[in-house]
């Protein structure tokens, strides 16, 4: 069963992608994680076709962050067996990780 990232900033605007299409996981600054997908919401062959998701976490604790979303890529168990990964909820204030305060989708980034 294939694996999907969920991510919710607004009451109207959310964000699914498959596991396998997570490009990078980088930190953009303190407090600032930037989760990047390809190909994007463009398609297959568009080079600059990728959509990000800015996460906004507690300062300092990026590693911590970035770790937990790969722990939960490569998990296994009932918690996942939806395929489902929430990362942020906004709406909802819930997160895969308690650093975790806010996230921002952009499509084709």
């Amino acid at each position: 069963m294939e694996k999907f990232f969920l991510f919710i900033d607004d009451a109207d605007d959310a964000a699914m992608f498959p596991v396998a299409r997570l490009q990078s996981v980088t930190c953009a600054g303190d407090g600032a994680i930037v989760v990047k997908f390809s190909p994007g919401s463009l398609g297959d062959g568009q080079a600059a076709s990728i959509d990000s998701v800015a996460l906004t976490v507690t300062a300092d604790t990026e590693k911590t962050v970035m770790q937990a979303i790969a722990r939960a890529a490569n998990a296994t168990g009932p918690q996942y067996s939806d395929g489902v990964i929430l990362v942020a909820d906004d709406v909802a204030s819930k997160y895969l990780d308690s650093n975790i305060t806010a996230c921002a989708i952009t499509l084709d980034a």
